[in-house]
C-alpha cells in the first residue's frame, strides 16, 4: 500500500520529469505519423541504446545523427546499417558477447546499437589499457566476437582462438564489410535486453568490469536536464572517450535528443574549437584535463574561431579544479556543469555554473532521485562541513562486478571510494580519494587541498601532491608540477613557501617535482601509483 506521503512524492516527481521534459522540447508536437511511429518504438523496444536509437530514426530519419572525420550520416542510414550489423552478429552467436575497442567516431556508435539491437553483451575496452590486458579481459569476459580500430593490429591479432575479429572505422573495415553483405531485413526486438559491461579506471590497479542496467528507463535523461539545460536537436560535440562511462552515458542522452553527434577520432585542443567553429556545436562533452589543454592554447588562437554557440560545456570522469573552471568560464562564458559520479553509480552531483562560480572546484547537488551520504568510519553522519566518506544511492547503480564481487554498501548507498564534505547550501566538495589521504606524523592531509593552493601560483599548470613513504613520520608529501614553458621560473623552496603562507605546517610538501607532463590513463585521470616512487631527477 502507498501512503498519502509517497503518492504525494511521486506525484511531485512526475510533475517534474514532465516540466523538465517539455523545456527540453522532448514533448514537443510533430507529425502525427512520425511521433506515432516513434510512440510505438518505444513501446516495443523499450529505453537501451537500440530501442532509443530506433525510437530516434522514426522521429527524425532525415536528421544528421553523426558528423565525424569521414563526413554525416543520417539517423536513417544509420538505422538501416545497425539492422543489417545486428542480423550479421547472429551469425557468431545467440546471441554473441561483443566487446568494442574504438576511439570516436560512427563505427563506434554502429558497433554499439548494433549489438544492443541484437540484444548483445557489450563490453567497452579502453583504448589505453595494454595488449595483455586486453587480452586477459577478452577472456575473462567470455568474448565471442571483437569489433576494434586498425591501429590496434596487435590486439587483433592476439585475439584468443576461436574468438572472431572485426577491424572498424572507414568503408573498407572489417565491420563496413560485414554490413555491406548483409541483406536488409526487419529487425525484432531481443528476447532479452543485452547489459552493458563498462571497465573500471584501474588508476589503482587492473580494472574491474561493471554491469550497467539494461533497461536503464527514463532516470538518467531526467537527472541529467534537472541540472543541464540540453533540448532536442541539440549539436553535441563529445570529446570524452565513447568507451567510458561519462562519454557512453552521454552518447545515449545524444540519442534521446535527437541530437547531431560530433566526434573526432583524437582528442586535439585547437580541433576542438575548429569543430566549435564549423559545427556550431551547442554542446561540448569533455573530461577536465581537456579544458586544461584547451586553455593552454597561444592567446592568439582564440579569436580565430566562433564559438559564441556553445551554450553547455559538461565535464566529468575526474576532478575539476577550481581554477580551471573559473578560467575557462572567464574565456567562454558561464557554460560548464561538472559532475560527479563513478563507473559503479553514475552521476551523484551535477555542479552548475552558478554552483562553480559560488565555489570553484565544487561537485555540486545531487539530481532529483539520488541520496549522498557524507559518513564516518562506523557508518554514521558527519556534520556539515566535516570530510567523510562518500555514499550515494540512485535507479543508476550498477549490479556489481562480472567476477561476483561489489562495492560496500550502507543503508542502500553504494561507497564511491572518495572522502568530502558537503557545505551549508547543500553542495558535495570532493576532498580526494579514500585511499589517496596522507598521514605524516599523526596528522591527516588531503592532498587535494595543496594541490588547490598550488594551482593558484600563476607558473603552475597542472599539480598532483601524493603521499610517499618516510621513515621518521610515516609519510611525507611530494608535489609533481608542470609549468607553464611561457612562465617566470620557479623553484622548490618558491613552492614550499606558497603552501607554508597558506597552510598548515605539516602540508607543505618536502619534495618537489617538475614535470613535463604527468602520467594519465586514457580517460585523463593521473596514475597516482606511478608518482608515489619519485623520479631520480628534480
Amino acid at each position: 500500500m502507498i501512503g498519502s506521503s509517497d503518492m504525494g512524492d511521486r506525484t511531485r516527481s512526475v510533475a517534474r520529469t514532465g516540466g523538465m521534459f517539455a523545456r527540453s522540447g522532448l514533448w514537443r508536437p510533430g507529425p502525427p505519423q512520425r511521433v506515432a511511429r516513434q510512440l510505438a518504438a518505444l513501446r516495443r523496444w523499450g529505453t537501451a541504446l537500440g530501442g532509443t536509437f530506433v525510437s530516434a530514426a522514426a522521429r527524425d530519419p532525415e536528421r544528421v545523427a553523426v558528423r565525424d572525420d569521414d563526413g554525416t550520416v543520417t539517423y536513417g542510414e544509420l538505422d538501416a546499417r545497425t539492422d543489417r550489423l545486428a542480423a550479421a552478429l547472429g551469425r557468431f552467436g545467440e546471441p554473441p558477447r561483443v566487446a568494442v575497442l574504438c576511439r570516436n567516431h560512427r563505427g563506434m556508435i554502429e558497433a554499439l546499437v548494433g549489438a544492443s539491437k541484437r540484444g548483445a553483451d557489450t563490453v567497452l575496452l579502453n583504448t589505453g589499457m595494454s595488449t595483455e590486458q586486453l587480452v586477459t579481459v577478452v577472456k575473462e569476459q567470455s568474448v565471442d566476437v571483437v569489433i576494434a580500430d586498425h591501429e590496434f593490429g596487435d590486439f587483433l591479432a592476439a585475439v584468443p582462438e576461436g574468438v572472431h575479429a572485426l577491424t572498424a572505422g572507414g568503408p573498407d573495415s572489417g565491420l563496413g564489410e560485414l554490413i555491406a553483405s548483409t541483406p536488409a531485413v526487419r529487425i525484432e526486438p531481443p528476447r532479452r535486453t543485452g547489459r552493458t559491461i563498462m571497465l573500471s579506471s584501474g588508476t589503482t590497479g587492473t580494472p574491474k568490469g561493471a554491469n550497467r542496467h539494461s533497461k536503464p528507463g527514463l532516470q538518467p535523461l531526467t537527472s541529467i536536464l534537472s541540472r543541464i539545460p540540453m533540448r532536442v536537436h541539440e549539436t553535441m560535440l563529445i570529446e570524452a572517450p565513447l568507451f567510458h562511462t561519462w562519454g557512453y552515458a552521454m552518447l545515449q542522452a545524444a540519442i534521446s535528443l535527437r541530437a547531431t553527434i560530433v566526434l573526432q577520432r583524437r582528442f586535439d585542443p585547437e580541433g576542438t574549437l575548429r569543430l566549435l567553429d564549423r559545427s556550431r556545436a551547442t554542446t561540448l562533452i569533455a573530461i577536465p584535463v581537456m579544458l586544461r589543454r584547451i586553455l593552454d592554447l597561444p592567446a592568439e588562437t582564440f579569436p580565430k574561431y566562433d564559438t559564441s554557440a556553445l551554450r553547455i560545456c559538461a565535464v566529468s570522469g575526474s576532478a575539476l579544479p577550481g581554477a580551471v573552471s573559473t578560467a575557462f568560464m572567464d574565456r567562454f562564458g558561464d557554460v560548464v556543469y561538472n559532475l560527479y559520479g563513478s563507473t559503479e553509480a553514475s552521476w551523484v552531483t551535477i555542479a552548475t555554473p552558478e554552483d562553480l562560480r559560488a565555489r570553484p572546484g565544487s561537485a555540486g547537488t545531487p539530481p532529483p532521485g539520488t541520496r549522498v551520504a557524507i559518513l564516518d568510519a562506523d557508518g554514521n553522519p558527519v556534520p556539515t562541513g566535516v570530510t567523510g566518506r562518500i555514499f550515494a544511492a540512485n535507479e543508476l547503480m550498477f549490479a556489481g562486478y562480472t567476477n561476483g564481487a561489489t562495492k560496500e554498501m550502507h543503508d542502500g548507498m553504494i561507497s564511491l571510494g572518495d572522502l568530502g564534505h558537503i557545505d551549508a547550501d547543500g553542495r558535495l566538495t570532493v576532498d580526494g580519494r579514500d585511499d589517496d589521504m596522507v598521514v605524516s606524523g599523526g596528522e591527516n592531509i588531503f592532498p587535494s587541498a595543496v594541490e588547490e593552493v598550488l594551482m593558484r601560483l600563476p607558473q603552475v599548470r597542472e599539480a598532483v601532491v601524493v603521499g610517499v613513504p618516510d621513515a621518521e613520520f610515516g609519510q611525507r608529501l611530494a608535489a609533481h608540477l608542470v609549468l607553464d614553458p611561457a612562465g617566470e621560473p620557479l623553484d622548490a623552496e618558491a613552492v614550499r613557501t606558497h603552501v607554508r603562507a597558506n597552510l598548515a605546517r605539516f602540508a607543505v610538501p618536502r619534495d618537489v617535482h617538475f614535470r613535463a607532463d604527468l602520467p594519465r590513463n586514457a580517460t585523463g585521470k593521473v596514475l597516482r601509483r606511478l608518482l608515489v616512487e619519485p623520479p631520480a631527477e628534480g
